[in-house]
């Protein structure tokens, strides 16, 4: 009867595990706007990488429009997890490394798209970029190693 009780439990916690995580595109961007600034960053990856298939799927329907607009959410959305991170000095690593494996995916979807979407996406991959590199900055900068000394 315990063990029962255990599963039981066990159950009904994973089931609202899985609803927090199927939480739709307008319900992360309103939660990540109200967020206290340690969750900012992870809730802003989310939305990237939610929007970056949302992209993938619009570019294989055809509608550009709509890929378009994704691409420019992934962008900001990277772009204020980067900015989240670097104020609060943690997760720069992953946000680094998020930025790059979405940079990467974009590569692979740009060679599946007409040409004139492409350019688009090789901009969207341009600021993912310069995303990383500002986060690298400021993971190595010097002035880093002179407040340890």
């Amino acid at each position: 009867m315990r063990s029962l009780a255990i599963w039981t439990l066990l159950v009904a916690f994973s089931a609202g595990a899985a609803f927090a995580s199927d939480e739709t595109l307008e319900q992360l961007k309103s939660h990540a706007d109200s967020a206290p600034l340690q969750d900012r960053t992870h809730l802003r990856l989310q939305i990237a990488e939610l929007q970056l298939r949302n992209a993938d799927k619009f570019f294989k329907d055809g509608d550009s429009e709509h890929a378009r607009a994704a691409l420019d959410d992934i962008v900001t959305n990277s772009q204020q997890a980067r900015d989240a991170a670097v104020e609060m000095k943690k997760h720069l690593k992953n946000v680094e490394i998020a930025a790059r494996k979405i940079a990467e995916r974009l590569r692979n979807i740009k060679r599946t798209v007409v040409l004139e979407d492409q350019a688009s996406i090789d901009q969207a991959v341009q600021h993912l970029e310069e995303v990383r590199t500002s986060l690298l900055q400021h993971m190595f900068s010097k002035e880093k190693d002179k407040e340890k000394k």
